[in-house]
C-alpha cells in the first residue's frame, strides 16, 4: 500500500519582501484572530503592516530568510527513509511538507498528493503538543482543502505526542549532553505562549506542554533538580499564560545562575530559537548579570525524534481512539473540550 504522511509545520517567509506577507498570512487566521473574515482580513492587514519593520529585523539576524522550510524537509526526508526500513516492504510511504503561513501551502501539496495518489493519508503536526491554534488549524485547512479538491482517501490523524517515550528521550539526551558538568545552573524550559482565554475556553495546549516537562524532569532522574517551565514570545495586550521566560532569565541571572534554555514546544530552530532565545534573550541575561548562558538545540533530526514520529506513525493503530483520530497515550482531561481527541470522538 502507498502512503502519504503529511508533516505539519508554521513555515516562515523565504525572504524579506514576503515577511509582511506570511505576518497577514499568520493573522489573517481564524484560529489566530477568531472575528468574521469581515472584520478579520482588514485587522490582519493592519497588524502585518506595522510589525513587518520589526519582523524584518529579526529575519535579517537570519539571513533575510527563515530556516524553517530547509530544516523541515531534512526532517521530512529522514522520517521518510525510516519509515521505508523499518515497514518490511509491506508499505510505501512518501513524506510531504504543508506549512500553515508560507510555501509550500496545503492547496499546492494536495496536488502533489493526488498524483501520487496513495490507499490512505496520515497527518502529523511537528507541534508535539496540541493547539487549536496550530495543530487545529493545520488539520482544519488540510480537510477544507481535501473536500474542495474532491479528495477522499481514507486519512488518519496523529494529533499531538506530548508523552512519547521517544520524543521525550530525545529532550533528555539532548539537554544531558548540555548540562553534563555544570554546576549551579537553571533549566529552563521555554515554550510559545498562549492567551490566558484560550487555556479558559478550552485549549489543551499549557497541559500538553506541562505534560512534556514533567515527564523529562522525570526521565531525567537528576536530584534536587532545579528547573522551571516557562513561556514566550508574548504579544498584544492580552494576558498570556506564564511565567514568562523573560521575567525567570532575568531573576535567575541576578542569582548567578548558568541559565539553561529548552525549546520544549519548537522541533525546528526558527526565528522564535535563533533570534528570541539565542539573542535577544542572551542579550537580556547579560544585562542582568549572567556570566554563562546555554541553550539546547531543537531536536530536528535527532535520531530518537525521527524514531518517535515513525513508531507513531507505523503504530498508530496501538493509539486507536475512535477509528480515525490517534491521540497518544495521556489523553487530555475532559474539561479541555477543544482537544482533538475530544473534537473527533
Amino acid at each position: 500500500m502507498k502512503k502519504a504522511v503529511i508533516l505539519f509545520n508554521l513555515g516562515g517567509p523565504d525572504k524579506l519582501e514576503n515577511v509582511e506577507p506570511f505576518l497577514f498570512n499568520l493573522f489573517n487566521d481564524p484560529a489566530i484572530l477568531n472575528l468574521p473574515s469581515f472584520f478579520r482580513y482588514p485587522l490582519a492587514k493592519l497588524i502585518s503592516k506595522r510589525r513587518a519593520p520589526i519582523a524584518k529585523k529579526i529575519y535579517q539576524e537570519l539571513g533575510g530568510s527563515s530556516p524553517i522550510l530547509k530544516l523541515t524537509q531534512e526532517q521530512s526526508i529522514a522520517l521518510e527513509k525510516k519509515l521505508n526500513n523499518d515497514d518490511n516492504d509491506l508499505n510505501e510511504y512518501k513524506c510531504f511538507v504543508v506549512m500553515r503561513c508560507w510555501h509550500p501551502r496545503a492547496e499546492k501539496v494536495i496536488k502533489d498528493v493526488q498524483d501520487y495518489n496513495p490507499d490512505e493519508v496520515i497527518l502529523i503536526p511537528l507541534y508535539p503538543q496540541y493547539s487549536d491554534a496550530t495543530s487545529g488549524s493545520s488539520i482544519k485547512e488540510w480537510i477544507n482543502i481535501c473536500k474542495k479538491n474532491n479528495f477522499k482517501t481514507k486519512t488518519s490523524t496523529i494529533c499531538c505526542y506530548p508523552t512519547d517515550y521517544n520524543f521525550i528521550q530525545a529532550h533528555k539526551n539532548e539537554i544531558l549532553k548540555k548540562i553534563n558538568d555544570l554546576k549551579n545552573y537553571k533549566l529552563i524550559f521555554s515554550a510559545h505562549g498562549l492567551p490566558e482565554k484560550n487555556i479558559k475556553k478550552g485549549d489543551p495546549y499549557q497541559w500538553q506542554v506541562e505534560q512534556s516537562v514533567n515527564k523529562i524532569v522525570e526521565t531525567l532522574k537528576i536530584k534536587d533538580l532545579d528547573w522551571v517551565l516557562s513561556y514566550q514570545s508574548r504579544v498584544g495586550p492580552l494576558k498570556w499564560i506564564g511565567p514568562s521566560t523573560e521575567d525567570i532569565i532575568i531573576q535567575n541571572s541576578k542569582l548567578g545562575k548558568h541559565i539553561v534554555l529548552v525549546p520544549i514546544a519548537f522541533v525546528s530552530e526558527h526565528s522564535e530559537t535563533l533570534v528570541e532565545l539565542d539573542i535577544e534573550y542572551k542579550e537580556l541575561a547579560d544585562k542582568n548579570g549572567c556570566k554563562n548562558y546555554t541553550r539546547v538545540p531543537a531536536l530536528g533530526t535527532n535520531n530518537d525524534f525521527i524514531k518517535a514520529l515513525g513508531e507513531l506513525i507505523l503504530k498508530k493503530e496501538n493509539y486507536n481512539f475512535n477509528g480515525n483520530l490517534f491521540p497518544p497515550k495521556t489523553q487530555c482531561p475532559s474539561i479541555f473540550k477543544k482537544c482533538a481527541c475530544r473534537n473527533y470522538d
